[in-house]
């Protein structure tokens, strides 16, 4: 499944969509970043809820497909704009991680 996809399906909604043809090829929950480095894979979804500047830096050296900000997070402006200018995909869902690592393995 695309990114964009995802990005209009009823829970998500897309925050930055730089590269909206990525490929979501699995689904990783991590919150502590370092963990999240050195365990998400190329092509996964990453759930999480932190969303500091941090979060592209980690995306990008992970080289997940999006960045998807669970329990209707937000992120700042200067957030959102990092993701634009190093292609990091930003989505934002209502929904616990779980319940949108659930979703996603439903439709992926």
């Amino acid at each position: 499944m695309k990114v964009s996809e995802l990005a209009e399906t009823e829970g998500f909604r897309a925050i930055a969509l730089p590269e909206p043809g990525r490929e979501i090829e699995g689904c990783y929950i991590g919150d502590l970043l370092s963990w999240v480095m050195g365990r998400a894979r190329e092509g996964n979804a990453w759930v999480t809820i932190m969303s500091n500047i941090n979060i592209a830096a980690v995306a990008s050296l992970a080289d997940v497909s999006c960045v998807i900000l669970a329990e209707g997070v937000e992120p700042d402006a200067q957030v959102c704009e990092t993701a634009l200018a190093k292609g990091i995909n930003l989505i934002t869902a209502g929904l616990p991680a779980y319940e949108v690592a659930v979703k996603l393995s439903g439709m992926i």
